[in-house]
């Protein structure tokens, strides 16, 4: 009962650090459970989505990013596919100095998406923010089919957040079969355009406790209370709400 009590505390602790490419790329490792949910999601895409929510990752110029490689090319699996008509990424310059929704997005138009079809969402700094921010940019886009789309370890640790804030959003993991091989990479190109010239890191602007905060929805869940609080007031008349 102990260990079952502890679990989530120290997956949120780990997940709160989510800087480590080790942790991520031990989430894109786990067994074939997520990858069976994932090809079982996959069988059930029916009409195509309007578009899909791809948060971002750190990204690091030096080396190749297994975790970054699974979810661009997804994406690009799922619009090739016909699965999605348009994608989000997500992400702002977090814990390296290149906005990660923008650094995503332009590999993504390299690989040969058109770039029409391709957006950025630069807000987030967690996950959870990154399907919220991106999930309400989408809205104000008009879009109504609305998916993430990231690897089946991502997925499975969104569920409840995505239950609670974002309930017309539709879970589609990553099947690996589909996607990657042994050696898939990412091209080397500029993204000098991503890049952030007075960039402070996340470490270094915000407490554990902080991050940890944001990792758990909390942000979210403070902008959904001040959102809730102004459209009660808003029947009520301007001089209330103009605060």
């Amino acid at each position: 009962m102990k260990t079952l009590t502890l679990f989530p505390v120290l997956f949120v602790i780990m997940l709160s650090s989510c800087s480590m490419e080790t942790f991520f790329t031990v989430g894109v490792s786990l067994p074939s459970g997520f990858s069976h949910l994932a090809r079982r999601q996959l069988a059930k895409t029916g009409e195509p989505y309007d578009v899909i929510i791809v948060p971002g990752i750190p990204y690091d110029p030096t080396k190749n990013s297994s975790i970054m490689t699974v979810r661009i090319l997804w994406a690009k699996y799922l619009y090739e596919n016909g699965i999605a008509r348009n994608i989000i990424f997500s992400g702002s310059a977090v814990y390296s100095p290149y906005i990660e929704g923008i650094a995503m997005k332009i590999i993504a138009d390299s690989l040969g998406i058109p770039s029409e079809h391709t957006f950025f969402e630069i807000k987030s700094e967690h996950s959870t923010e990154n399907v919220y921010y991106s999930w309400k940019m989408a809205k104000e886009m008009g879009f109504q089919r609305i998916a993430l789309a990231t690897d089946p370890f991502q997925s499975w640790a969104l569920r409840g957040f995505i239950k609670k804030y974002c309930q017309d959003v539709v879970s589609i993991p990553a099947v690996y079969s589909r996607t990657i091989s042994g050696n898939s990479t990412l091209p080397a190109i500029d993204l000098n355009a991503a890049y952030v010239n007075d960039f402070v890191s996340l470490l270094d602007r915000e407490s554990f406790a902080t991050r940890l905060e944001g990792t758990r929805g909390f942000r979210v869940a403070e902008e959904e209370r001040k959102r809730q609080f102004t459209n009660f007031l808003t029947p009520l008349g301007p001089s209330l709400t103009k605060r």
